[in-house]
């Protein structure tokens, strides 16, 4: 680690102590150092704690390991856009992670990702693995289907509390917004949000135009959006 480096990561650090967020600082170590961190989170037992006047308890493990996760999920996607090697994310990203999943804590947020149900539409799933993790690290069931059809049957028979589909499958290059327009058919619903290669503000527009609840290319906001769509039921 270089100067500039211990410096950037002491300022995060000093500001979230100011703050009293020691779900962030925890959270933020263990995304910043990576790998050799992650084995030691997978080791962790439960445990609970107590943050703030008020004597919250949260289960801290995991929403560490959904923030490491995540942090993952990043790294990936940084990797595959500039077909470079995957890069941890830096100190402001780092922090933006921790306090989008220190925001799940708070009890009743917490109690509603636990009991949710989620949908996601993938010809490929293994290469969002870690944001499909990311996200059951706060107790979220997910069913895996792998088309539009296969998803319509489903949602037949069982109601979700969202769905996230992918825009490319095999044989098309719209299935995201094919399964939008199926379910406005059907009268469901249930939230959809899509998930891509692309995070341009156009794309984004264009899915909310054709009914999504959002669409992103970004792990972070994916995370954000599938956990805001759940809370709204």
């Amino acid at each position: 680690m270089t100067i500039d480096d211990l410096t950037k990561l002491l300022q995060v650090l000093i500001s979230l102590v100011q703050a009293l967020s020691w779900q962030l600082l925890i959270l933020f170590i263990l995304i910043y150092f990576g790998a050799p961190l992650r084995n030691f989170v997978n080791n962790l037992g439960e445990f609970t704690f107590r943050a703030g006047a008020s004597g919250l308890e949260a289960t801290a493990k995991r929403r560490i390991e959904a923030g490491v996760l995540l942090g993952s999920a990043a790294a990936i996607k940084s990797g595959d856009a500039t077909h470079n090697q995957p890069q941890l994310p830096g100190a402001n990203e780092a922090k933006e992670i921790a306090t989008v999943v220190s925001q799940t804590m708070k009890p009743k947020v917490a109690q509603q990702l636990a009991t949710a149900s989620v949908l996601w539409v993938d010809d490929h799933p293994a290469d969002n693995a870690h944001e499909i993790r990311s996200l059951e690290a706060l107790g979220i069931a997910f069913t895996i289907c792998p088309s539009v059809q296969d998803a319509l049957e489903k949602i037949r028979l069982v109601p979700y509390h969202a769905i996230v589909s992918d825009m490319r499958q095999t044989g098309t290059n719209s299935a995201g917004y094919l399964l939008l327009q199926e379910l406005q058919r059907l009268g469901v619903k249930t939230p959809v949000i899509v998930y891509g290669s692309s995070n341009e503000a156009r794309l984004k527009f264009e899915a909310r135009e054709q009914g999504a609840f959002g669409s992103t290319g970004d792990p972070q906001e994916l995370f954000s959006l599938v956990t805001m769509a759940v809370q709204q039921r």
